[in-house]
């Protein structure tokens, strides 16, 4: 049997809807969902809950933990918080390492987190877009290869989806993949090879972005 490695980008980001948040934000770096997100994580919980899924995986950031809570609740599955797939902590947009919340204030907020996950690969700020690239290149790989050789999912950002998917399919990823909001990667392991069958997907989304922002 073959084994699937789904990758799939936060929902919108209450930032991008009202860019005045950040200006009084407690966490600046770290927004949650718009209201248009938590719709459109729902239609990407409903376009996975046919799929044999057996782990669920997520940046620890706000936006990555609400968009993959609302496939776990379709999935009924634990998330298991991993900080390879975190955000680009690119100084260009960040001007100190982003302040979240802390794993046992989230697992508060969301019951479906497993407190007894350790991550596997750490994200240092600052990083470069090399540095981003390979460390969710490394998660991904070792996540699926090493640790959980099942169908899992994995719930990053931008820069973490388009690295995810290098590490697993080398450089056709950075030309072909195009990782929108809530957008979704498909990755089939045949005969010793991955193979790449969606390449940013949002058939599911009633609604898409036009210009693909990586912030």
């Amino acid at each position: 049997m073959s084994q699937i490695i789904w990758i799939a980008r936060h929902a919108n980001r209450l930032d991008f809807v009202n860019p005045d948040w950040f200006l009084t934000a407690e966490r600046r770096y770290d927004p949650p969902l718009s209201e248009d997100g938590f719709i459109q994580a729902k239609q990407l919980a409903n376009r996975l809950k046919k799929e044999k899924i057996s782990h669920i995986f997520a940046s620890p950031f706000l936006r990555t933990v609400q968009t993959a809570n609302a496939v776990a609740e379709v999935l009924d599955l634990r998330i298991k918080l991993e900080t390879g797939l975190s955000e680009w902590l690119n100084p260009a947009w960040m001007t100190e390492e982003p302040e979240r919340l802390s794993t046992p204030a989230l697992a508060e907020l969301f019951p479906r987190i497993d407190l007894t996950y350790t991550p596997h690969i750490a994200a240092k700020y600052p990083e470069t877009q090399a540095q981003v690239r390979g460390r969710s290149g490394q998660t991904a790989r070792c996540l699926a290869t090493e640790f959980y050789p099942a169908n899992i999912l994995l719930v990053g950002h931008g820069a973490s989806v388009l690295g995810a998917a290098m590490g697993l399919v080398g450089e056709i990823a950075k030309m072909e993949v195009k990782a929108s909001l809530c957008s979704l990667v498909k990755v089939v392991l045949q005969d010793s090879e991955w193979l790449l069958e969606l390449k940013g997907d949002t058939s599911h989304l009633v609604e898409v972005e036009e210009v693909i922002r990586f912030v």
